[in-house]
């Protein structure tokens, strides 16, 4: 793709149930402590490469980040965060970041599936309706590479595993 890219891990990191739901009305329809702690733990000091919505579904920019919204909008602003019109545009602002996170929405998993190197999955083993969905991870062009389940409790309702993908070589 660029020069940027060559030297970068792109990880998508995201929770999704068993029918790929991902959110409803901007929201997460889960709430799995463990999980958020995860996310947390993984993309802290890293890039984080978000959607408008997603940004805007938070109470602010996430600390110890940086975080860069990618938007059609030419006038967009987002406190505490850069602003990028293109995919191109968000990855440079990733410059000294050898791996970058893709935390979402739909749309923009969509965007840089192709593109990325490594998928950060936690399949929550349910279903649910939603508005917005993570894209399938097709099994030709992804390798589980790890996998780590964990049972529902009082505090995580769900069953739930952390999956990580590898994208194949060619």
């Amino acid at each position: 793709m660029n020069e940027s890219k060559s030297s970068k891990e792109i990880t998508l990191i995201a929770a999704a149930s068993e029918n790929n739901a991902l959110g409803k009305d901007n929201k997460l329809i889960w709430h799995l402590s463990e999980d958020l702690k995860r996310f947390k733990r993984l993309t802290q000091g890293h890039a984080i490469i978000m959607g408008r919505k997603t940004f805007e579904s938070m109470p602010g920019a996430l600390p110890n980040r940086k975080n860069i919204v990618l938007t059609y909008n030419k006038y967009y602003k987002a406190k505490d965060a850069w602003v990028a019109h293109s995919i191109e545009e968000a990855l440079s602002l990733t410059d000294g970041d050898n791996q970058p996170f893709i935390i979402g929405g739909g749309e923009v998993y969509k965007l840089f599936l192709s593109i990325a190197d490594k998928i950060e999955l936690t399949r929550v083993h349910s279903t649910f309706k939603a508005d917005a969905f993570f894209p399938k991870v097709d099994s030709t062009q992804w390798d589980l590479i790890e996998e780590e389940k964990h049972f529902s409790s009082t505090d995580q309702p769900y069953d739930y595993s952390y999956l990580t993908y590898s994208k194949k070589t060619q």
